[in-house]
Formats: structure tokens, sequence, C-alpha cells
């Protein structure tokens, strides 16, 4: 079993859409959706849901009046401001940290498990799919992501196989590196931007922090062709292989309008540079791509 993980530095740049793609095209898969906080895989896969968990994340603070002084030293105590003047708590502040019931001089305060989110299977046209939601204004990502990860695990291991296709966050914050641990191959999905330019940097560097090796899929590259060239650049210097270039492509559109995948609606030049790319994956993911783990830095 090989996990790929697709991330991008930042959002926008497609990365999603890709990730469709690749699984639709390797067949041999168990898609895991690690973007918890605003999952938009389910979109074009059309997932099925076959199980449900609830997930809980940081425990919630509970006052209980009965035995409550008023004295207020859990209020001075949150540092998030989750304790109003007349010792009421607000759910949406509380961090679970526990600092109120340690300073409570009377024991009135208790930790218990909160519903935050839900964990899904599912059914779908490119295989099992592992998914999530957190609810609003909750916290624990990382932990959501790490379990939808143990699940796509599991589930690849029992069903037999190859691939584990990972749709990971955008950014480099907890919820990435929840994603990042264990896997065999970053595809890092850019675009030829001034941000996208710094983004994948910042995403190339945590991908080396952890010795996961790396390779980079250009998105959209003919609208910028100077960008592009800068992107190819920092990659060359880098020892980093572009296994794919994508050209902009109004079939990419249609096709999420339709909750499909290009490569499934269309021939033309995006759906086959996907293609295309799909040899060079599965070479570095069979562990021919070791190169991408050395070079030096260039900006």
């Amino acid at each position: 079993m090989k996990q790929i993980a697709i991330l991008s530095g930042k959002g926008g740049t497609g990365k999603t859409t890709i990730t469709a793609s690749i699984a639709m095209l390797l067949g041999d898969c168990v898609l895991a959706d690690c973007d918890v906080d605003a999952p938009d895989l389910h979109l074009i896969i059309k997932p099925d849901v076959l199980e449900e968990e609830p997930f809980s994340g940081l425990k919630l603070a509970h006052i209980d009046e009965r035995t409550c002084t008023r004295c207020g030293a859990c209020r001075d105590a949150c540092a998030f401001g989750a304790i109003s003047d007349d010792i009421k708590l607000d759910p949406m502040s509380c961090e679970g940290c526990s600092v109120c019931r340690l300073v409570c001089p009377v024991g009135a305060i208790t930790l218990s498990p909160r519903d935050s989110g839900q964990l899904f299977v599912a059914r779908t046209r490119a295989g099992t799919m592992v998914h999530a939601l957190l609810n609003i204004a909750e916290e624990a990502s990382g932990k959501l992501v790490s379990k939808v990860r143990e699940k796509a695990r599991r589930i690849c291991e029992k069903e037999g196989k190859a691939y584990v296709v990972i749709d990971g966050p955008p950014g480099v914050g907890c919820p990435v590196i929840a994603t990042l641990g264990g896997v065999d191959l970053v595809l890092l999905v850019t675009e030829p931007t001034v941000s996208g330019i710094h983004d994948m940097d910042r995403m190339v560097a945590t991908a080396r922090f952890f010795n996961i090796p790396v390779a980079v899929c250009i998105n959209k590259h003919d609208v910028v062709p100077e960008n592009t060239a800068k992107l190819e650049k920092y990659c060359k210097g880098n020892g980093i292989d572009v296994v794919g270039k994508i050209p902009h492509d109004p079939e990419v559109v249609r096709s999420m309008v339709d909750g499909k995948t290009v490569v499934e609606t269309s021939d033309g030049p995006a759906s086959k540079a996907i293609k295309e790319m799909i040899p060079m994956l599965v070479k570095a993911l069979d562990g021919r791509g070791g190169e991408h783990r050395s070079g030096t830095k260039e900006r």
C-alpha cells in the first residue's frame, strides 16, 4: 500500500479537482478527504454514505450552578474569555484546557467530551472514500485528520487496494502536518502566481522537514508563462520533478458543474495532461522517486 498526499500550500489551486481525477485514473485506491474544515471532494465524487460516526475533539467545561459560589476564580483564569462576569460558560469559546476546573475551590467544574463533528465512510465510483466535517467553530482538526487517515489505511488494507489518495487541506498548519505523517509522496499542486510560488516554497520546506519526496504539478501553466518559468527554475534548482503541466481548459469547470472529473467527460488538453501525469506518479510511488529527497535550494 502506498499513500500519496495532494497538497497545495494555499487554497484555490485546483488540488481537489486534480485529486478526484487521479483517483479515477488510478482506480485501485481508497480516497481520503483530509480537508475536514471545508471538504469539497464529495461534490465531484458524489459519495453514497455507508457509515457515520461521531467525532469528539476538545472537551467542554460544565459549571454546576448548585455548587458554584460565584467567586470568579474560573473567569479570571480563563485565557479564552469563555466565562462571563455572571459565571456563565460560552461553549463556542471554551478550549477545554481544564484551567477553570483546576482553580475552582469548590469543585464545581467538570469537563466532558463534546460532539465536534462527523466521520463518514462512503462508496464512490472511484472507490471507497473516507471524509469528515468539523462542526461550526470547532477545533482539533488535526486530530480528525488523523482519524480519517487511519480509517482510510485500514480500509485500504482490508480491501487489498494499492493506493490511498489523500486530498489534503490548504496551508502548512496542523491539519497539513497530520496529513503528511507516513505518506510516500507529496504531489504539490501549484499555480503560476506570486502567491503560488511563495506558498509552494513553504510546502516544499514542510514536506522535506519530514523527509517526504515531493513532485510538482503546475495547474493553468499557460496563463502566466513567466511565472511558470520561475516555478520550473525553482523545481530544477531543488531537485524536484515537475510531473504535470495542466493548461487552462474550460472543460474542467463544465465537468465540475456536472459533478464529474474532467478525465471522465473530456479528451481536451487538461484531461490529456492529467492522464500523462499518472505513469510518473506511479513510478515515484513505487520507490523510484528518491531523487526528490535531495537538491539544493534556489529561489
